[in-house]
């Protein structure tokens, strides 16, 4: 069975989530937050991608989001490849990564196992987007990326979890990135 998932209405909203492989910890320091917060916002201003949610956790990200242009699949191929890019070089060159050593191994040996990678995977390949058809689905989904740092125990409410979108819908703080509310 392939795991290569569609995007199927171009218009719509989804629902996706991708990993880093072999799920490594990444995101654990301010600057590689930073990274894909820039990204995203780089998306959001220049690219055309609609965000209602999102949540970065220290292997994944999840988000809620629409493409303006009809392209949702070219967004998130191009977001995946920049960040991945961009990561690799902010951990290549972070003197202080104690673990960079050991991470770009991890990523060097997942991309010999890829035929479509020259040299470093850093995300998994698989998005498996999620339609957002009705307000029911997306509020199941919303509720899901915000309560995620709750279920691995990192804070005990949704708003103190300070890369996900619950700030922007529990204080209208739209300091750490500014989404599509209304």
């Amino acid at each position: 069975m392939s795991r290569k998932y569609k995007f199927g209405d171009k218009t719509g909203a989804y629902f996706i989530s991708f990993a880093t492989v072999y799920w490594i910890d990444v995101f654990t320091r301010e600057e590689y937050f930073g990274s894909i917060v820039e990204s995203l916002d780089y998306c959001r201003k220049n690219k055309g991608m609609e965000i209602y949610g999102y949540c970065i956790m220290p292997s994944h990200v999840h988000l809620i989001f629409r493409s303006e242009n009809g392209d949702p699949s070219g967004l998130i191929r191009d977001f995946k490849g920049f960040t991945s890019r961009k990561m690799l070089k902010v951990i290549e060159e972070n003197p202080q990564e104690s673990r960079k050593e050991w991470m770009l191994w991890m990523f060097e040996r997942a991309g010999k196992k890829n035929s479509n990678v020259k040299f470093r995977q850093f995300w998994q390949q698989n998005n498996k987007p999620i339609e957002i058809w009705s307000f029911k689905v997306f509020e199941q989904k919303l509720n899901y990326i915000h309560n995620n740092p709750i279920e691995t125990g990192f804070v005990t409410n949704p708003v103190d979890w300070k890369y996900s979108s619950a700030r922007n819908y529990g204080d209208n703080d739209q300091t750490v990135l500014e989404i599509d509310i209304n």
